[in-house]
């Protein structure tokens, strides 16, 4: 009996502080997968989500230009009404070409920029908020550089009415009569937008997802029922991100709208690309009311737009990291 008993283990639980909860660390996929692989994924994540928002986004962009004529209050169903009945329902996907030929190479910059950003300044800890909202910003600073002729040309569109024959008549007529500075007119304001956009974007989509997953460890994805619960968390996560965002960077978005569309069908045109003349005009004619026009089609397009793009990005993520593990 005494030999027993000193050979029986000691099994009694190692007391924990009470606050003692231990981190739930989600493995990286991104280890085993080429930096093409991730500019392919954010491409086809880009362009399935701006695609399919894009009619909000066209109501949206009707509604931040400040005209002219007095200023009345607009609503999202005043605005919608307005374009059916003046321009018909094909109005709605104006400039829906400028979008797609700026989107997927943007996004393929913005995410594979993400990526990398974030495996090198988040020193493996993938609960890291700082390095995922720092690693935010280095990439809209570069995927707007690239993204930026395209969307200007994509407002003018959306708003011309008629006054441009399409995507190259407008690159042509504005490389001819304003020459191509105007083609980044906006890119400073866009940068000051995106980069705090990002950042809260990014951080709240890392934080919400790791909480969703806290909360249900299993919804991590690998096939079945599991995979449809891990793409309801990116889903999730994305939506909260984006509109967050959305809300927080309107007065800049509207700015942008401003330098973008200055000079087309009576919209404004402003001596310099000065975001502070901009405001100024903006207050004046609209008051204070007036930065935050489109805050809530903004929200409306971002919020599902960035639950379908992190939806797609990491399915196709997934699927490469399939592939990978297969050949290997």
């Amino acid at each position: 009996m005494a030999t027993e008993a000193a050979t029986t283990p000691d099994l009694r639980p190692i007391p924990q502080p009470p606050d003692f909860h231990p981190t739930v660390l989600i493995p990286s996929q991104n280890d085993k997968l080429r930096f093409w692989h991730l500019m392919v994924a954010g491409s086809i994540a880009g362009s399935v989500e701006h695609m399919a928002m894009f009619p909000v986004d066209t109501i949206k962009t009707h509604m931040q230009t400040i005209r002219s004529c007095p200023i009345k209050p607009v609503g999202i169903t005043q605005a919608f009404r307005s374009i059916i009945k003046t321009e018909g329902p094909s109005a709605l996907y104006r400039g829906i070409w400028a979008m797609g030929l700026g989107a997927g190479p943007a996004h393929a910059v913005y995410f594979s920029f993400y990526e990398v950003s974030k495996k090198y300044l988040s020193g493996g800890n993938p609960n890291n908020s700082l390095a995922h909202a720092v690693s935010g910003v280095f990439a809209t600073v570069a995927s707007d550089a690239v993204f930026t002729p395209m969307d200007m040309v994509k407002q003018r569109l959306q708003i011309g009415n008629g006054m441009y024959g399409g995507v190259w008549d407008c690159v042509k007529r504005v490389m001819r009569e304003e020459g191509f500075g105007a083609f980044y007119a906006s890119y400073r304001t866009t940068v000051l937008m995106n980069a705090p956009f990002t950042a809260v974007h990014f951080a709240t989509y890392e934080a919400v997802k790791r909480g969703l997953r806290e909360i249900s460890p299993e919804y991590v994805g690998g096939g079945g029922e599991e995979e449809e619960e891990g793409l309801l968390v990116y889903a999730t996560a994305g939506a909260a991100g984006g509109g967050l965002a959305a809300v927080l960077t309107t007065p800049l978005d509207v700015v942008k709208t401003q330098l973008q569309c200055q000079g087309v069908c009576g919209c404004d045109r402003f001596k310099s690309s000065s975001i502070g003349e901009v405001f100024r005009t903006i207050i004046k004619k609209d008051g204070y009311r007036g930065l935050a026009r489109g805050w809530l089609p903004r929200m409306l397009f971002h919020a599902p737009a960035a639950a379908i793009c992190w939806s797609t990005y990491e399915t196709v993520k997934s699927f490469f990291h399939d592939v990978n593990g297969a050949a290997a």
